[in-house]
């Protein structure tokens, strides 16, 4: 699939864009923040969530901002796969979280979207590098922390999105 993609092995994949990455988590971390916090009944309150995800990506990803924090051009390659990640996103997070909005159950809606955000990571170590591998897992491993131990923490979750996005500043 990588080889249909347009990968060639023997191409050395530069990361120009992980500040463009580490803005946006820090935008979308802040969005889920209020969110989380304007909650209530349903954890993380869509209306806050939605628009604030929307707005976010067209601020951090124009072209003046991507020109401002990037360091080069990505190849066509990242941006294939780049677009394919972010792509898988929605329909991962329709086929996992899709079955729980008929009983409305908006806990296993919203790790579903965890465990989706965590999974769509893994193809974006070609776009940034290493760091989101990392990402990915904690994501991963966050939802089962959720779903097993912590029923009812938004702490936890609060702590676990500022972890990932001071690593990934760092990084």
């Amino acid at each position: 699939m990588l080889k249909w993609l347009g990968y060639d092995k023997n191409e050395i994949l530069v990361f120009n864009s992980k500040r463009n990455c580490g803005f946006w988590f820090c935008i979308i971390g802040l969005v889920v923040a209020i969110a989380t916090i304007f909650g209530g009944d349903m954890l993380v309150n869509p209306f806050i969530f939605m628009p604030g995800y929307v707005i976010g990506f067209f601020i951090s990803h124009n072209r003046k901002m991507e020109a401002r924090l990037s360091t080069g051009p990505s190849s066509a390659f990242q941006n294939k796969i780049g677009n394919m990640a972010i792509a898988s996103l929605f329909v991962l997070t329709f086929l996992i979280s899709g079955p729980f909005f008929v009983s409305m159950n908006w806990r296993m809606i919203w790790l579903g979207a965890l465990l989706a955000t965590g999974v769509h990571f893994f193809p974006f170590y070609f776009v940034v590098g290493k760091p989101m591998i990392y990402i990915g897992f904690e994501m991963c491993y966050i939802v089962l922390k959720l779903i097993f131990i912590h029923k009812h923490s938004r702490c936890f979750l609060f702590c676990c999105i500022a972890i990932n996005c001071i690593f990934l500043i760092y990084f």
